[in-house]
């Protein structure tokens, strides 16, 4: 069963933080697509206007712009709401070496102010964005929850951390927590702009300009590349699950590996160019394969991924062909 034919009780509301953001905004548009009301916040950081716009007329949508490190207002956007989808983060393993001190403010005391919020105004279940980027430095494949290396950046620091209070949370104070481990998530409105974004956007936005995009070292490292689809399910799937899977983490991923220069030929093929790929170093932090165990969240939450690589892949790059001109 796909995310379309899960069912809430009438008049359930969500709060969905970071809703101005790629994932954000898709959580946004599934759950009014499925009738139910839902409340945005974002402070618009990296966040995009345009994101809010689209569903800014709709009956059941409320915004609030507002910073998760002002303990008030993330009280006030969780009053009244059923099911939070913690979002908001600053991602970026190369950006968070650059500026440690920023993503503790934001990753760890925001995402703090979010659980706190929740547990004081009686939130059922609250979902959270963690990262594969716990994982560190362990070598073996595929990636199981529970068998974690040194983390190798802040930001990973940062999601680590989150992991925890979400432990606790759920342990000290009964918050039903999920956290959901992000394996490379792509696909529609993901920003192709600027140095740390995420490669497979970049790369279709450089192509289609007629550019060489950079990949960073040899091309041979592997990604799980998850399409969008599958993340809206899983958090949804989250929102439905039992008390007992509460205060756990989950790999969300389609369980496949692609290999960098691999996508790097597939999108050059579907667009049909000729442009030879720039080698650049490779990048500090970041992890040489990843490859997700996504069978505790199948047996746990029911999670089924319907979107392979192949076919996200495919709807993303038709969708950056239409839509590309609102990012340039």
């Amino acid at each position: 069963m796909g995310y379309k034919e899960i069912k809430f009780p009438e008049g359930s509301k969500f709060l969905v933080t970071g809703s101005a953001g790629f994932i954000g905004s898709n959580l946004v548009e599934a759950i009014l697509k499925l009738g139910y009301q839902v409340r945005g916040l974002d402070d618009l950081s990296t966040g995009k206007m345009k994101n809010v716009e689209l569903f800014s007329q709709h009956p059941n949508y409320e915004f609030i712009e507002g910073d998760i490190r002002d303990l008030t207002t993330s009280m006030n956007a969780c009053d009244g709401v059923d099911f939070v989808l913690h979002q908001a983060a600053w991602g970026s393993v190369p950006r968070s070496i650059e500026m440690p001190l920023k993503y503790e403010e934001i990753n760890i005391k925001g995402t703090l102010n979010m659980f706190e919020a929740a547990r004081q105004n009686g939130v059922k279940k609250f979902v959270y964005a963690s990262s594969s980027s716990v994982y560190g430095d362990e070598p073996n494949l595929p990636k199981i929850e529970g068998r974690e290396g040194n983390i190798l950046s802040p930001y990973g620091l940062t999601k680590k951390v989150n992991e925890e209070y979400g432990m606790l949370y759920t342990k000290l104070f009964g918050l039903d927590t999920y956290g959901l481990r992000y394996f490379n998530v792509f696909g529609r409105r993901q920003d192709p702009n600027g140095a740390y974004a995420a490669v497979i956007p970049k790369f279709l936005k450089q192509l289609l300009n007629n550019e060489a995009p950079t990949i960073n070292g040899d091309g041979n490292q592997s990604r799980d590349f998850t399409y969008i689809e599958n993340v809206i399910e899983a958090n949804l799937k989250a929102c439905k699950a039992d008390s007992e899977a509460a205060g756990q983490v989950y790999n969300i991923a389609y369980g496949g590996r692609e290999f960098l220069i691999d996508i790097y030929s597939h999108l050059v093929n579907a667009l049909g160019k000729d442009i030879q790929p720039i080698f650049g170093p490779p990048r500090n932090g970041d992890i040489r394969h990843s490859h997700a165990d996504i069978s505790k969240a199948k047996k746990m939450l029911g999670y089924q991924p319907e979107w392979s690589f192949e076919r996200g892949i495919e709807a993303a790059i038709e969708w950056y062909k239409e839509e590309l001109g609102m990012y340039v």
